[in-house]
């Protein structure tokens, strides 16, 4: 029998430390103008040396990095990220099939949480009325945690706003194309999204395309905000 390597024990010991837990938060639903928003949150629970390990500016351009990836990876390679200098594009397979298409992301980072948001431009899942209206933000939160305490949490959010989709057309037929789009796009939306979040577990965030933080950065803070790029 081949010697266990304790490099990998304590690897899974580490992560049998961290726990993610499902929130259940409302749902922003339905606008009377045809706009749709949902909110996915979980809270992660880890040791508290881990958390200050990867609470950098660095960190939060991994996590949208590992979002992106996750989204490539659940899909078995049938959905890709296409970078361009001012976009970012969710294609199929490839353009000219592009079923979202984001402007460069913003940051904003402070002491205790920090976001990158992408506003949406348009794509085959958007709505004409609803070109360039909208986002999809990431959030995290740090959790107060006591003095001396060894574990610390963070509330990590995935939020979809004023989304105009195209399944959900308009006018007469708005009722069926709501229905439609809940019982299909939206529950898919959710479950992926519940994925992902689940996946932070192993605490494993990709490195970014572009890089544009440094690995030194500071810890988040508002001297510290790292402006506006994308993974």
């Amino acid at each position: 029998m081949r010697p266990r390597d304790p490099r990998r024990l304590i690897e899974r010991r580490r992560r049998a430390r961290v726990r993610v837990t499902i929130l259940h938060v409302p749902q922003s639903g339905h606008d009377v103008d045809g706009s749709i928003g949902s909110c996915q949150t979980a809270e992660v629970s880890l040791p508290r040396e881990d958390l200050d390990r990867i609470w950098s500016a660095e960190y939060l351009e991994r996590l949208a990095r590992t979002y992106w990836h996750f989204l490539t990876r659940i899909s078995l390679g049938v959905l890709r990220v296409e970078y361009g200098p001012d976009s970012r594009e969710v294609v199929v397979f490839r353009r000219p099939f592009v079923m979202l298409r984001f402007h460069k992301p913003e940051y904003e980072t402070h002491a205790e949480r920090g976001s990158v948001t992408w506003p949406i431009d348009r794509g085959l899942l958007v709505a004409p009325n609803g070109r360039g209206r909208g986002y999809l933000r990431l959030s995290v939160e740090r959790r107060p945690a006591s003095d001396g305490a060894g574990e610390a949490s963070v509330t990590v959010s995935s939020e979809v706003v004023n989304f105009y989709p195209l399944i959900a057309g308009w006018g007469w037929f708005g009722r069926i194309g709501r229905m439609l789009y809940n019982q299909t796009q939206l529950r898919i939306h959710v479950v992926v999204t519940n994925a992902f979040l689940r996946s932070l577990a192993n605490l494993e965030l990709e490195r970014s395309v572009v890089g544009v933080l440094s690995p030194a950065a500071p810890p988040l803070s508002p001297a510290a905000s790292p402006g506006r790029d994308e993974p």
